[in-house]
């Protein structure tokens, strides 16, 4: 029988979890296994710099916390060796550093995922991963809206440069 100091801190573990999933907007489930110390470290400085949280736990804290939150079908993705990557803000950049990482490292392999409530297979978490950054969709859209008026100021200039001058004609 554990101790209640073992019993409490696997407690707040799965308590700590449940409140970081509850809280993302997105998360994937990687199998852990396979990976250098080099390529870890650089999985994790990425993960760092996008705002994603990391972490390796055991698979029956990680599947209480799913059960908490209400992601219990990802509870039979939890074989083996399992790393759980959280993102608070952004939907697409878990999945698209566990993705990159996943296509470089053969026996690192992505399981599941959730986005905004929803639980992923394997192949939504790369359909997520696919989805071009918050950023780049704003700038896209953004061209998109600039285009016509682009088109528009070059019909004028085009007038402007034919009649020869860039004033309005005089009234007598």
């Amino acid at each position: 029988m554990p101790s209640q100091k073992i019993l409490a801190a696997k407690q707040e573990a799965v308590a700590n979890l449940a409140a970081k999933m509850k809280n993302a907007s997105a998360g994937v489930i990687v199998k852990y296994e396979g990976i250098t110390v080099e390529d870890d470290t650089k999985l994790r400085a990425a993960l760092r710099a996008a705002g994603v949280q990391y972490s390796v736990l055991k698979n029956s804290i990680t599947g209480r916390a799913c059960d908490e939150v209400g992601y219990s079908a990802l509870k039979e993705h939890l074989v083996g060796m399992t790393a759980v990557a959280i993102s608070e803000n952004d939907p697409v950049a878990a999945a698209k550093i566990m993705k990159e990482y996943a296509d470089k490292v053969e026996s690192f392999e992505i399981r599941a995922g959730f986005v905004d409530g929803q639980v992923l297979d394997a192949e939504g978490v790369n359909a997520l991963a696919a989805i071009p950054s918050r950023e780049v969709l704003i700038a896209k859209m953004l061209g998109s809206m600039m285009s016509p008026l682009y088109s528009f100021a070059r019909a004028l200039q085009a007038i402007i440069d034919k009649d020869g001058s860039a004033e309005a004609p005089a009234e007598a």
